[in-house]
């Protein structure tokens, strides 16, 4: 998160302030006006697209009815117009489509966040028709501090959001029937499970017969964790730089009694000494991250993907294996070549033991009107083996 800032507007002939309360990379309007239920939606989105914020004082339903119309006037064009791609087409990279993409989201984002509601010192919002949001802001925040805040509606419903799906957890059925995963807010959910049933199924190095210690490189939500555990591993070490993750993964591992055989570390990728195994999922598109969430999504210039390659190596026992879970999506959009990865691979001192592919089931692999559908429809998710190659090249 990034650190509250003060926020300023003018009031009832007064200047008013509150702390701005955003995901990392979303900045405090410049311009602040007070709106309520008398605000159209065409004056709301013209301001809005300006980068006024509006700060509502109206019915707390009404801001969301607002939230919605705004929607429905930014997605319109693509509903007039569906462009259709097919998958055929993909033989073509296009980094530029994905590029002008990510632009277009960062713009709607942007106008949707201009929407704001006041907090209360105890996270209660004074308005009519307001839910209850202090447990979900404070699992988001911390307890209160008894000053106000500010925050996008839209960032908001996020908050509220993710303290359903932390209440209600995640199902994944590669750990057991009806065990789930409980994510905390900021912390990626394991709601695509193709990559976890790789891992359920992918064959089990010999060496952990010997050395039964396993890395998790970038814990997540500890559901790597718990599936080496329930496969066998008799310790687990799980790695994160992020004291949310650790928190997340340290939860969810004490809600399946799986804490004693797992040691969580805040570190950057391998913690100290060797492992017969060690599994990273690295974010799969080479970008910029913009948010929270986008961090398990975005791994700008393959950083973490490099890193862990090179650093594999020197932890691994002797017939160790490392597992490399990663998406061709970047190679579809031509972001990244196979042959870059491969030479990567190789340059560590690498081999390929095996490859196991699963095609994704998502919606959006479906969706033709999906500006990057044809690179969706061709993606196919990877379990790398990686070993250490017989002759490494010599630096």
């Amino acid at each position: 998160m990034t650190p509250p800032a003060p926020l300023t507007w003018q009031e009832d002939g007064q200047t008013r302030s509150a702390l701005w309360v955003a995901d990392h990379g979303a900045r405090p309007p410049s311009k602040v006006m007070v709106v309520d239920d008398t605000l159209n939606a065409g004056t709301a989105y013209r301001l809005a697209c300006e980068g006024t914020g509006l700060l509502w004082r109206g019915d707390f339903q009404n801001a969301r009815q607002l939230l919605q119309a705004l929607k429905r006037r930014l997605d319109r064009p693509a509903r007039k117009k569906p462009v259709k791609v097919k998958a055929s087409d993909n033989a073509h990279p296009t980094p530029s489509v994905f590029n002008a993409h990510r632009q277009a989201q960062s713009q709607r984002a942007r106008v949707l966040g201009q929407i704001l509601i006041e907090l209360q010192p105890d996270y209660s919002i004074a308005l009519r028709r307001a839910p209850d949001v202090q447990a979900a802001c404070q699992q988001a925040w911390g307890p209160a501090d008894g000053q106000h805040r500010v925050v996008s509606l839209r960032s908001l419903q996020g908050v509220i959001g993710s303290f359903e799906w932390r209440k209600n957890g995640v199902e994944v059925p590669a750990l057991g029937e009806n065990l789930r995963i409980h994510p905390h807010y900021g912390v990626f959910s394991p709601v695509r499970g193709e990559y976890v049933q790789l891992v359920a199924k992918a064959p089990w190095p010999e060496a952990l017969k010997a050395h039964s210690v396993a890395f998790d490189i970038g814990v997540g939500t500890g559901v790597l964790s718990a599936l080496l555990v329930r496969r066998g591993a008799a310790q687990v070490v799980g790695s994160d730089l992020s004291e949310r993750a650790l928190a997340c993964a340290r939860d969810n591992l004490q809600r399946l009694g799986l804490q004693n055989q797992v040691q969580l570390l805040h570190t950057d990728l391998f913690p100290p000494g060797l492992a017969a195994l060690v599994v990273c999922n690295p974010p799969w598109l080479p970008a910029r991250a913009t948010s929270l969430l986008e961090q398990a999504v975005y791994d700008e210039g393959s950083q973490m993907l490099k890193g862990f390659l090179s650093g594999l190596p020197a932890h691994l026992y002797e017939g160790g294996e490392g597992w490399l879970i990663l998406s061709d999506l970047a190679e579809h959009l031509g972001l990244r070549s196979r042959e870059e990865l491969l030479s990567w691979i190789a340059q560590a001192g690498l081999q390929v033991l095996g490859r196991m592919d699963v095609k994704p089931v998502h919606g959006k692999a479906s969706d033709e009107t999906d500006p990057l559908h044809a690179a969706r429809a061709a993606e196919v998710t990877s379990l790398w083996r990686l070993g250490a190659a017989a002759n490494p090249p010599v630096n």
